[in-house]
């Protein structure tokens, strides 16, 4: 479908120019929201859920990643952290909550008087958020992968491109090393693209899907871990368990198709995440009863989600090894 939208696309040139203002940006959400598909099925091999084979997946999750400009065996590595450790507020990955003191205007509010869960500490202009908002979901992931936003903390330059990163063990070496490789044979190609066809064309054609593409990633990725009902804990009381039913399921309407049900099967993904997405459905069904309150599911569109979750969704305490997030 890729391939079909792209050679559709060509055919924009002889649309009147009014129409081009509406062809190319229905171009770019369809073959961003495709391409997202295609993350996904990468995303999967990268579990070892595409094929009974590894070579096979690690084979096609490589081609795949590389082509939407992720350093695959990096992402491997560290999302297998990830679902070990998901909700630990010290081993996890990715959007690990920030704690009250990361807000200078909150720090000695800790005891504050006449205060209710309910009434906003950190009330921040609607303009400010939408503009935080929009920088998380279009450049987020490049920030996560090049400086590892929204993850751990480090005292020393942090990306899925540094081989010596602290994310990585030293027998990680080659395969972040591989992974670079294919971003640089990726980035070579667009530059020679750019050369051969315009830049224009390749901007139009491939880079504004990548953002759309990232938008959806971020969007889903951190809609799934991030709810005033989902607790993060510290050593004393995580288990794997706890972990992996501190996500949330969303409902993406037609999109759960065309995004493999990524989005709203994903704590069955926590719970058994070598499995196939074509089987994660009917798992949804089967465990959802059995773990009852403990499941997780929210049907509002997700953009009115993401600036709910956004708003409400500030930080966490400092202190306690059960933490619900706090704004």
């Amino acid at each position: 479908m890729m391939v079909v939208l792209a050679y559709a696309a060509t055919w924009i040139q002889v649309v009147p120019v009014w129409g081009k203002w509406l062809a190319w940006p229905v171009y770019w959400w369809c073959q961003g929201v495709v391409c997202t598909g295609i993350w996904v099925i990468a995303h999967e091999c990268g579990h070892q859920g595409f094929s009974d084979w590894a070579w096979v997946n690690n084979a096609v999750g490589y081609v795949l990643h590389s082509f939407l400009l992720v350093p695959y065996f990096s992402w491997k590595i560290t999302h297998a952290k990830h679902h070990k450790a998901n909700a630990h507020m010290n081993k996890d990955q990715v959007f690990i909550p920030k704690v009250r003191s990361d807000y200078r205007v909150l720090k000695g509010t800790e005891t504050a008087e006449h205060h209710h869960d309910d009434e906003p500490l950190l009330d921040r202009p609607p303009i400010l958020d939408l503009y935080y908002i929009t920088r998380m979901l279009f450049i987020g992931w490049p920030a996560y992968l090049l400086f590892n936003a929204s993850g751990q903390k480090f005292r020393t330059w942090t990306s899925h491109f540094r081989p010596a990163a602290p994310i990585f063990d030293a027998k990680h070496y080659v395969s972040v090393v591989v992974s670079d490789i294919g971003m640089g044979i990726m980035i070579a190609a667009l530059v020679y693209a750019g050369w051969v066809v315009g830049s224009l064309t390749v901007i139009k054609f491939y880079v504004v899907p990548y953002l759309v593409v990232n938008m959806w990633l971020v969007l889903i990725t951190y809609l799934q871990h991030t709810d005033y009902r989902v607790p993060h804990f510290r050593e004393g009381e995580w288990t794997f368990l706890l972990g992996a039913l501190s996500t949330v399921d969303r409902d993406y309407g037609i999109l759960n198709h065309f995004f493999h049900h990524i989005g709203d099967t994903h704590v069955a993904h926590h719970l058994f995440s070598t499995m196939p997405h074509y089987n994660a459905k009917e798992a949804t069904e089967a465990i959802k009863n059995r773990i009852g309150k403990y499941y997780h599911y929210d049907k509002t569109n997700p953009f009115v989600s993401v600036w709910r979750t956004f708003r409400s969704c500030r930080f966490v305490e400092e202190k306690g090894d059960v933490l619900f997030y706090k704004h």
